[in-house]
């Protein structure tokens, strides 16, 4: 029998079903020889169910029959493994489904990705692959994310961070604030989405308002950001945790218009079997048209932004390139890439089973680590207990 591997993916997230297409590629490239998998979807409902079909990507072309076909299971932590068990429970016959040594968050966007899923996870004592909680969390919020290399003299776009009950409060003081800080034109997108979801340009005041209104359809927060022209766009991704971390070839997506956008990304691209082929079937120069001090230059700040960030697993970095004044800016991070960025490493003799293993070994080693901490501070407290005299921690203030 191989490494009982979950492999959990979608999520009540408008990157849904990227996270379906990221995760059954994912799937399909896990060598059966070394883990026996199990496929764990999560519905927009958050609800988990798993089955033989779950793994295949035409069963979702129609999601209401695939669950009627599939098991909802709940997840039980077992003496370091995770049992899964059938939902709802029947009063006679084994509950138990599959049991998990391991699972494979491939899932992308707010309430997965932002450390919610690691963190459901950890509270299960159950090991997963990729960025622990507090890396999540700091990995979707770009602001946050922005301040932190902001503080380790990592190269990021300044910004203002505007909340949907502010600008419709206060419409044109917001507008007018941020008229007075940056020149047009700007980049308007969501805080905490991927995928180039919810993401305009604006080159007046109009444009301003009617991006910061569609932003808000998406997130109640928007940043806003000047506009870099002439603009390259190269993704790097990084591979390791705390002790090594090494950067893969670079990319340059290719837009077809202002912005790279979600169908650049997921639609426009060729098709795969059974549908599309997700970020690996995007448009890109690869490797990127740059030169080796830019491409070196950009590798080095994907560690840093990796290191800074406190990242575990595979990430991808996006940087913002201006041609003209040969200035790199770190744009984002990406704790769970789309396709996982296998693509960048496939040409530095990486193959995607490989990249796999190594994920799975990197997730293994953090958990031995982490066995090796104590969670427990041996104290007398509990018998010391008298009930109505115990003030709690502080005790009184004198």
């Amino acid at each position: 029998m191989g490494i009982r591997v979950g492999v959990f993916f979608g999520g009540r997230s408008v990157e849904h079903e990227i996270s379906i297409i990221s995760a059954i590629q994912a799937i399909n490239a896990l060598d059966k020889t070394k883990y026996d998998i199990i496929p764990v979807y999560i519905t927009r409902e958050d609800a988990l169910y798993t089955g033989k079909d779950i793994g295949r990507i035409e069963a979702y072309q129609n999601i209401p029959e695939l669950l009627k076909k599939s098991q909802r299971v709940l997840c039980v932590p077992r003496g370091g493994v995770c049992d899964l068990l059938k939902y709802p429970f029947k009063r006679f016959g084994n509950p138990l489904y599959a049991t998990l040594d391991l699972s494979f968050p491939i899932v992308h966007g707010t309430n997965v990705e932002d450390g919610c899923l690691q963190g459901f996870l950890k509270t299960l004592s159950i090991p997963f692959v990729g960025c622990d909680v507090t890396a999540s969390a700091v990995g979707m919020d770009k602001y946050i994310q922005k301040t932190i290399l902001k503080d380790h003299k990592i190269p990021v776009l300044e910004c203002l961070r505007v909340s949907v009950k502010n600008y419709f409060q206060y419409t044109r003081r917001v507008l007018a604030e941020i008229e007075g800080v940056f020149p047009y034109p700007l980049i308007v997108k969501p805080l905490n989405l991927g995928s180039s979801i919810g993401i305009s340009k604006a080159a007046h005041t109009g444009e301003l308002q009617s991006a910061l209104e569609y932003t808000f359809q998406f997130t109640n927060t928007a940043l806003v950001e000047k506009a870099v022209s002439p603009l390259k766009e190269i993704n790097c991704a990084v591979l390791g945790d705390g002790e090594t971390a090494e950067a893969s070839e670079c990319e340059e997506p290719q837009s077809s218009g202002v912005i790279l956008s979600f169908e650049d990304k997921y639609v426009s691209g060729p098709k795969g079997a059974g549908g599309t082929k997700g970020m690996s079937g995007a448009k890109r120069k690869l490797p990127a048209d740059i030169s080796r001090e830019q491409r070196e230059t950009i590798r080095d700040l994907a560690k840093k932004t990796f290191q800074a960030l406190g990242c575990h697993g595979v990430v991808r970095v996006d940087f913002l390139l201006d041609t003209a004044a040969n200035q790199i800016w770190v744009n984002e991070i990406n704790t769970i890439p789309g396709s996982l960025s296998f693509y960048l490493w496939e040409p530095l003799g990486i193959p995607y089973p490989e990249l796999l293993d190594r994920l799975i070994a990197l997730a293994f080693k953090r958990e031995r680590e982490n066995a090796e901490l104590s969670y427990a501070y041996e104290t007398d407290i509990l018998s010391n207990f008298i009930s109505g005299g115990v003030k709690g921690a502080k005790g009184p203030s004198r």
